[in-house]
């Protein structure tokens, strides 16, 4: 009952702990892999857009240090990295406070359904676990902090949000999937057509890579198939992006299309899936058909997994998924220019007292978050949970600007898109960037 449990060992599953460490509160983190940060392993190869000192959280470094630890100071640290040289060092250090092969299928309240007002808030939390052999368990909680993430519920194909037809006769026929491929898988795909559904930093990621495969393979073929009805953001902000490594992956992606390398397909918005001949055939909604494909990397964001939190009240925007104090910083239907503001307790609350889901689960839909981003905001989390609504309410994190125009209106009107630099939205993904072979 005093355990405040966190949901997720993965950065800010892991600093949430180290947090509540700090302030004499017992953290009980449930992780469902089988080692910290597992998504974060899934994928190792990829290079971070920020670097090593923004990766690092500072209650965490507190923790580490006394044990000999040493902070990397310098250079992008690839996912790999990231999990070899802080994160599993971090857990080894929380000792029994982490919990593996133990997902979380259910939140409540002790006695209370989600419909019942009467004693609610007194109530414990109670979490349901599911471990690795099959068996279940019943825990009760103080508070209950969600850093699940959202790398388990990529979003489809399909243009309206749902699996297009036959997505997934093609993902079991292992045509099409829903994640970037490695270099080595890249390389594999020499000599055949790959397409791309996409348009955020994980396809520019993709393109990036399968340029380097064409360059050296000439009969390999790569389509870019974008909803958008024109380029709009896609390339990024260049120059401008105050992440420098984050800006020239956009600006690779660029030049792959500008060389030839790529070609590039506006206004697809994908209705079906077919598989014909061993190969995917992608049929948009007005009817145009891509050539068919040895594989479909489909690389359209993420969403959040509430099927969890059932029983638990939630304030969400009805658009992105996220609580509603946040939707409306990181909304892209509204934002067109200006840096994100950071967000914190008084951001993450809902109406349902002691819960909080912080990282990128917090963004929802949003294709916008950074690790930092997620530091500060079990710091301040950790804060409220505390008592110390002083140091919650505290903002201590100035987000760097992307350097690029957003906006719904890029997304029907060719006239009104450009290709970046005007001004600024959020901050992307920071699983997402570069690879480790440039």
């Amino acid at each position: 009952m005093n355990h405040v449990v966190v949901i997720g060992a993965g950065p800010q599953g892991l600093a949430a702990a180290a947090h509540l460490l700090e302030r004499g509160l017992e953290p009980l983190v449930l992780e469902s892999g089988d080692s910290p940060a597992a998504t974060v392993v899934e994928w190792g190869h990829v290079r971070l857009f920020s670097p090593w000192p923004e990766l690092i959280d500072p209650a965490s470094r507190r923790l580490l240090e006394p044990t000999g630890w040493s902070a990397p100071e310098t250079g992008y640290p690839s996912g790999s990295q990231w999990v070899e040289e802080y994160l599993a060092p971090l857990a080894e250090a929380l000792g029994d406070s982490v919990r593996y092969g133990s997902r979380v299928v259910g939140v409540g309240r002790k006695g209370r359904d989600l419909s019942v007002d009467a004693g609610r808030a007194e109530q414990p939390f109670v979490v349901h676990v599911r471990r690795a052999d099959g068996t279940e368990e019943r825990l009760e909680a103080k508070a209950v902090v969600d850093a699940s993430g959202t790398w388990r519920a990529p979003s489809p194909a399909g243009a309206e949000g749902l699996p297009a037809l036959g997505e997934q006769a093609a993902v079991e026929a292992g045509l099409l999937d829903h994640r970037t491929p490695s270099r080595e898988e890249a390389a594999e795909l020499a000599g055949k057509h790959i397409v791309v559904v996409g348009s955020g930093h994980s396809a520019a990621t993709a393109i990036g890579d399968l340029a380097t495969v064409v360059r050296r393979e000439p009969g390999t073929r790569v389509t870019w198939a974008l909803r958008r009805g024109a380029v709009g953001n896609a390339f990024g902000g260049g120059a401008a992006d105050e992440l420098p490594e984050r800006g020239a992956l956009g600006q690779r992606a660029k030049k792959a299309v500008e060389d030839g390398l790529v070609d590039l397909v506006t206004g697809f918005r994908t209705e079906r899936v077919l598989v014909e001949d061993g190969r995917a055939v992608l049929v948009a909604e007005d009817g145009r058909r891509l050539d068919p494909a040895d594989r479909v990397v489909v690389a359209t964001g993420f969403r959040p997994d509430l099927s969890f939190l059932t029983e638990v009240r939630l304030d969400l925007d009805v658009r992105l998924q996220a609580p509603t104090k946040v939707a409306t910083e990181v909304d892209p239907n509204l934002h067109s220019c200006g840096s994100v503001r950071a967000t914190g307790a008084t951001d993450l609350a809902h109406p349902e007292p002691g819960f909080y889901i912080v990282g990128a689960k917090s963004y929802g839909r949003a294709p916008t978050f950074l690790a930092m981003t997620g530091y500060e905001q079990v710091r301040s989390v950790v804060a409220e949970l505390s008592g110390d609504h002083e140091a919650a309410d505290r903002v201590e994190l100035e987000l760097p600007d992307t350097g690029v125009c957003g906006g719904s209106g890029l997304f029907d009107a060719p006239e009104q898109a450009t290709s970046g630099g005007c001004c600024t939205s959020a901050p992307q993904l920071v699983q997402i960037g570069t690879r480790t072979d440039g």
